[in-house]
């Protein structure tokens, strides 16, 4: 086959194929008649002499026409070559952890504490996200990228480790982490998406309104999970005094209106942790929810390849025409 893959419109029409040896066969029975004889009582004379190329090639034309006729009946047949898929996985999800890492974070109601609990909970969520881009931004009175989009998942590990309370100035910007990990999408080709929001406390410091960087990210298509942690009711916080660490209750204070509303927003869910169990379970959730892989069961693409076929008839035709003008013209 000249094409990988073929099939035909019509294959009814190969059939037609079967004439040609019939043609042949007329040919070689009929041949003899179409030119004139003469009769010799010894025909070594004859044997010994040279046979001229037009003798050696004398059947050619008829051979150029069955070749075109041949071709002609292909084409009509009308042969397409096909590109099939099957079970196709498509990989590409861009995901940004944006974390609160403020002073409250280091509330006890998780163990050992809520920053080192989301941390580690969230590290085993990228390990187990192997064909994803996966970046992290940290957040308090402001924001920043701790990584941007990497598929290396020990660089991102060490990085989460290396995240601590008080690394900037203390406060809970919602809007401008949002924002942050909203532009580290902005240039993303991904298939899809995501930015998974985690924060303890109530939007008090920034620049930027968290509702507006939601409008944003639903804009860019980008899908936002918030993640409200922390206890419900009153939360065990660590104080530093001169008598060592003290302990106070501190209450809660969650902006879950907020929290649903960008979620609702940009088609994403808000989700209440409680504790390292329901963190752990919420990261679960959310991985089943944004799977990787696209399996595409089947897709055909036909393309006719019947011209080619025309093209080499109508060359050969042409030839056998040329050749039957010239060094084939036969002589009154």
């Amino acid at each position: 086959m000249l094409f990988p893959h073929i099939t035909f419109q019509h294959p009814w029409i190969l059939l037609l194929l079967l004439l040609i040896p019939l043609l042949v066969a007329w040919y070689v029975l009929k041949g003899n008649r179409r030119y004139p004889s003469l009769h010799f009582s010894m025909t070594h004379v004859l044997e010994q002499q040279p046979k001229t190329w037009k003798v050696r090639l004398r059947h050619l034309l008829f051979a150029l026409r069955m070749l075109a006729l041949a071709f002609i009946i292909v084409a009509l047949a009308r042969p397409q070559s096909s590109i099939s898929r099957q079970d196709v996985t498509v990989e590409g999800i861009d995901i940004v952890i944006t974390l609160d890492i403020s002073s409250s974070m280091l509330a006890e109601d998780f163990q050992p504490n809520r920053l080192e609990a989301a941390k580690n909970i969230a590290s085993d969520f990228v390990n187990g996200r192997p064909n994803d881009r996966i970046g992290l931004v940290a957040f308090s009175g402001e924001a920043f990228t701790q990584c941007p989009l990497t598929t290396d998942k020990n660089i991102l590990t060490e990085l989460f480790s290396q995240l601590k309370s008080g690394m900037i100035e203390d406060g809970t910007a919602i809007g401008d982490g949002l924002a942050t990990a909203v532009n580290r999408l902005r240039e993303s080709d991904a298939i899809s998406k995501v930015i998974i929001l985690l924060t303890d406390g109530e939007n008090n410091r920034g620049n930027i309104d968290p509702l507006t960087a939601g409008e944003i990210a639903k804009k860019m298509g980008v899908r936002v999970y918030t993640i409200g942690v922390g206890t419900r009711g009153m939360a065990p916080y660590p104080f530093k005094t001169p008598f060592g660490t003290q302990y106070q209750n501190v209450e809660v204070k969650i902006d879950e209106k907020l929290l649903q509303e960008i979620a609702r927003m940009t088609g994403g869910q808000y989700f209440r942790a409680t504790s390292n169990s329901t963190l752990r379970d919420i990261y679960s959730q959310i991985d089943k929810l944004e799977k990787s892989r696209i399996d595409v069961s089947e897709f055909h693409n036909r393309i006719d390849e019947f011209r080619p076929l025309v093209v080499i008839a109508l060359l050969l035709l042409i030839f056998e025409m040329l050749l039957s003008l010239t060094l084939f013209r036969n002589q009154p």
